[in-house]
């Protein structure tokens, strides 16, 4: 008998997805838009990640499969051009985002530099070298794989809850406390576009769906596995967004975007936090890479099975799915040649459209899944106003990471339909 997963685990899964480097790798590009608002934007973007979790808690009690978000989509809207578009525009998503997770190591690495006064070298090249490291290990043993990641988020969260701990009370009497207030706050629109460039921090609770199956008791405990997983990551965040703000000037954050966590360390723990928290986000965005590439060659996997990409992506290459070979490869090369802002934004506008659709399933098939139509309506409006926002923001300020973002769903729609109408032979049949 299989074994199952308890509650504790379930909610460990969302938290450990969530709370991987995408705190590390944002935080400091949330600053430099939002301000002193900062958590503000994270307490926006974590609401439409709570909406979006009930979505996700109801379908996940009425289609619990391994393939999650994939198995929603052909529920909802059969294997078609469009569930198959955004099914590649979620592989493609994972993609983006280990690729921020390898920006955001190669950001911390270099700060090696200062503590071991060994020759530092290109962030490309520390990034480059952990998607490798990661690529051996799933190729070499998912074991491995699952207990670097269970460790992984032990020490990230005790390190952050120290941090939180120790900055909390550094913050009495700190000065750049009042970088908090109201007047240091950036306009209503920047702050809620904040929340949605960071966007990615919040997406990884996604991955209790594809536990679903395996989860006990699973009516009482799939919703409180994502209720309880993002509500924890929410207050979380904005602890972590205040600390960090009342902890540093607005002029050192922007200095240190890349690796600010580090750097509001250091107010109370001089180098030695920065030291603390460096190897924190080292090992957070290694054991988020190691677990985003088997989770993307597994949701390329199950797109291929479904007859959504070529069925010859279903084969493997030293027994494991040849999605782990392309997501590495594509990942250096997204790692390699886009600025981090560009990646975040490219990476949010992705989720965000997902998460809507989701939220719009939820909708649509509120009867079948037992599920509040209001609820499901109002995060479906709220992620594509997010979305709206996002786009809009980002046009004066970062153009480039909107044409990729959009340029991205192009081509997922614009692949699909040419392998539906022309390599499909089971879709051609049913329109023949």
């Amino acid at each position: 008998m299989k074994d199952k997963i308890s509650l504790k685990e379930a909610i460990s899964i969302g938290i450990g997805g969530m709370v991987g480097g995408g705190i590390f790798a944002v935080l400091g590009l949330a600053v430099s838009i939002a301000k002193g608002a900062t958590y503000l934007s994270f307490l926006i973007a974590g609401c439409i990640a709570l909406l979006t979790s009930y979505a996700y808690a109801k379908l996940s009690i009425k289609f619990p499969d391994k393939g999650g978000t994939v198995k929603f989509m052909n529920q909802a809207f059969g294997k078609s051009i469009f569930s198959g578009a955004i099914n590649n525009l979620l592989w493609v998503s994972y993609v983006i985002m280990l690729a921020l997770y390898a920006s955001a190591f190669g950001s911390y690495a270099p700060n090696l530099y200062q503590i071991t006064e060994q020759v530092s070298l290109d962030s490309h090249l520390y990034a480059t070298f952990i998607i490798v490291i990661a690529t051996t290990i799933n190729y070499y043993s998912i074991s491995v794989v699952g207990k670097i990641e269970s460790y992984a988020v032990i020490i990230k969260l005790v390190i952050l809850i120290s941090f939180i701990a120790i900055g909390g009370y550094g913050l009495f009497g700190n000065t750049n406390m009042s970088q908090l207030g109201i007047e240091n706050w950036s306009s209503s629109i920047k702050i809620f576009a904040g929340g949605m460039v960071i966007f990615v921090a919040y997406e990884g609770f996604e991955l209790i769906a594809n536990a679903a199956p395996d989860i006990e008791n699973p009516l009482k405990n799939i919703p409180k596995a994502y209720s309880y997983s993002v509500v924890f990551v929410i207050l979380l965040y904005i602890i972590i967004a205040v600390v960090t703000v009342g902890s540093l000037p607005f002029d050192e954050i922007a200095t240190a975007e890349d690796y600010v966590l580090a750097e509001a360390a250091k107010p109370m723990l001089g180098q030695a936090g920065f030291t603390i928290i460096t190897i924190a986000a080292l090992i957070s965005t290694f054991s988020a890479i190691n677990a985003s590439l088997y989770g993307g060659s597994r949701v390329s996997y199950e797109i291929a099975e479904d007859d959504e990409l070529p069925h010859e992506l279903t084969g493997k290459i030293w027994n494991q799915p040849i999605g782990l070979l392309i997501t590495a490869i594509t990942t250096i090369i997204i790692t390699n040649t886009l600025e981090l802002e560009s990646i975040s934004t490219a990476g949010s506008v992705g989720f965000l459209l997902i998460f809507g659709i989701v939220n719009f399933i939820a909708f649509k098939l509120a009867k079948e899944i037992n599920g509040n139509r209001l609820i499901s309506l109002v995060g479906f409006i709220l992620s594509m106003l997010a979305l709206i926002v996002l786009v809009y923001q980002q046009t004066t300020t970062n153009i480039i990471g909107v044409v990729i973002a959009f340029s991205i769903i192009l081509l997922c729609f614009l692949g699909e339909t040419i392998y539906k109408k022309i390599f499909d032979k089971e879709y051609l049949k049913t329109k023949g």
